[in-house]
């Protein structure tokens, strides 16, 4: 008898991983990802090295380590995280895969917890590496498992693209028999160049590389995750990817009346999407993110048929998808709308209470307020929260490590003070190469790294620089004297701001670390004690 779980499309994706022989799994936290290796924490596999990286790079390298070696490897984050790993990931694609090595990338369409909205195919197609799309949580088992037997087939990474929905549902997901791990082995005589990415190994690389792509496309267009399904009215065709398809088939529980090519596995097959427009008056493409494959077909293919989509403003360009806006692009009837609840009253996010940032904030905004052209540029983390009311404390917010490079240069360009706010888990992240920066350029700037202890915004994980902040900064340069920890709570408000003064009226780098465990991880710390 088969086994049957209920589990969300991020669990599913990991179960598939672990029973397709799954040696590591490498991943940095961020919503709508982590779940994926939270999942696999809490299994627990025989076998299966499971760890938070310091950032994004650092798991794609690592995976990339584990691949060369002939094990299975997993490397998770969200979308932006994509490019944290850039260099890395594009880089793969020229070293290849020795075991199978898969990247899930998860998206956020209309940026529930993120600050941009951006699509992981591209990267897929820039660094010519396949791409599965799974539309519900049985493909994402299915699927993870069919992507390490298609990354060592052709001896590439393979990526694997999940948006919130897809990765934040749940559904019944029927497994089968585990495989075993590999056995270690390292590339043989014929791969052992392409590992060394030197001009005169990759220039021989690259063109296997596109030659192995055009047969990845191949292999696209008789995959049995990209179906046609025949309807009777051939005036319209609609072409769909991913969760999207959901979207469409809701809107016709007894079947769609138009021809519907899915697609859930790229390279988009051509010749596939050639057949299926020559027997349609006019194209209809619902893809949830970015209009990549409605660019691709009007960019490709020599057609007069009117193509429609997120491009023409048939489907919204921004956002995500929606069961009602497919509706309408179909040209069904709306359905009926109900009003908003008048007993709900919308609640702005906050930091908790009892949260030491709320201390860092409270300090800070007190003593810039006698600074007035002073800035406060801030980094993400929950943190960011700071922007909100009541405390109003941060003027940027860019993305992972800014903070500290963007104060240095608005301290060079004259503004005084020029202070950071850097959370613990971000400075190990992407801050640290900011602050030597620093360190090397002699500038006027005030670094607080506010240390919770953990990676608060996601959950919980454990942070890279724990019980180790201080001796980061001293081997980064920063002058002992100068590093300053504080303990945020109301009582040392004075002392906090005598500090903050203090390294103000120094003429160089400081850090100020406010250290306080994480208000949720101490109270989940204390019912396990």
């Amino acid at each position: 008898m088969k086994t049957k779980l209920i589990l969300l499309g991020d669990e599913a994706l990991a179960q598939g991983a672990i029973d397709a022989g799954l040696t590591g799994v490498y991943a940095y936290p961020g919503t709508p990802s982590t779940e994926i290796t939270e999942y696999i924490q809490m299994v627990h596999p025989e076998g299966v090295h499971c760890t938070w990286s310091a950032n994004e790079k650092t798991a794609m390298e690592e995976a990339l380590g584990m691949s060369y070696s002939g094990k299975r490897a997993l490397v998770c984050m969200k979308h932006v995280g994509m490019n944290v790993c850039a260099d890395a990931f594009v880089n793969s694609a020229i070293t290849g895969a020795n075991g199978g090595l898969v990247v899930v990338a998860a998206d956020d369409p209309s940026m529930h917890s993120s600050q941009n909205e951006q699509d992981s195919r591209f990267y897929a197609n820039f660094a010519f590496i396949p791409c599965l799309e799974p539309s519900n949580q049985q493909e994402a088992y299915d699927m993870a498992r069919y992507a390490y037997h298609l990354s060592e087939e052709f001896g590439v990474p393979v990526l694997m693209r999940l948006t919130t929905r897809m990765a934040h549902s749940r559904a019944v997901v029927e497994m089968v028999a585990p495989e075993q791990q590999n056995q270690l082995h390292t590339p043989d005589a014929d791969h052992a160049r392409q590992w060394v990415t030197l001009p005169a190994n990759s220039k021989v690389r690259y063109p296997k590389l596109l030659e192995t792509y055009a047969q990845l496309e191949e292999v696209a267009a008789g995959s049995p995750f990209n179906e046609v399904h025949k309807g009777k009215d051939h005036s319209l065709g609609i072409i769909t990817t991913g969760i999207a398809y959901n979207y469409l088939m809701e809107n016709y529980p007894d079947g769609c009346p138009y021809p519907v090519l899915k697609i859930t596995q790229y390279p988009l097959p051509k010749q596939l999407v050639r057949e299926f427009t020559d027997k349609v008056d006019a194209l209809l493409v619902v893809e949830e993110g970015q209009p990549l494959v409605e660019q691709t077909l009007r960019g490709v293919f020599e057609t007069a048929k009117p193509i429609h989509g997120r491009l023409d403003g048939t489907l919204p360009r921004t956002g995500e998808l929606t069961p009602d806006a497919v509706r309408k692009a179909v040209g069904l009837p709306e359905l009926p709308q109900y009003a908003k609840s008048e007993i709900v009253v919308p609640r702005p996010p906050a930091l908790c209470q009892g949260c030491g940032h709320r201390d860092m904030y409270t300090m800070l905004t007190r003593t810039m307020a006698t600074f007035p052209e002073g800035r406060v540029f801030a980094d993400i983390g929950c943190y960011t929260l700071g922007f909100l009311a009541p405390f109003h404390a941060i003027h940027t917010c860019v993305e992972m490590g800014a903070s500290i490079t963007m104060a240095q240069g608005a301290a060079f360009a004259g503004i005084h003070p020029a202070v950071a706010v850097i959370g613990d888990s971000t400075f190990t992240h992407s801050g640290m190469t900011g602050l030597l920066d620093a360190v090397n350029d002699k500038a006027n700037i005030v670094v607080i790294i506010s240390d919770n202890l953990t990676t608060g915004m996601t959950g919980g994980q454990d942070s890279a620089g724990t019980g180790r902040l201080e001796q980061i900064c001293y081997g980064l340069g920063v002058e002992k004297e100068h590093v300053r920890v504080v303990v945020p709570l109301p009582k040392n408000y004075d002392e906090m701001e005598q500090v903050l003064r203090e390294e103000i009226a120094y003429n160089g780098v400081s850090v100020i670390i406010p250290r306080r465990e994480c208000i949720q991880t101490l109270k989940r710390h204390a019912k396990q004690s």
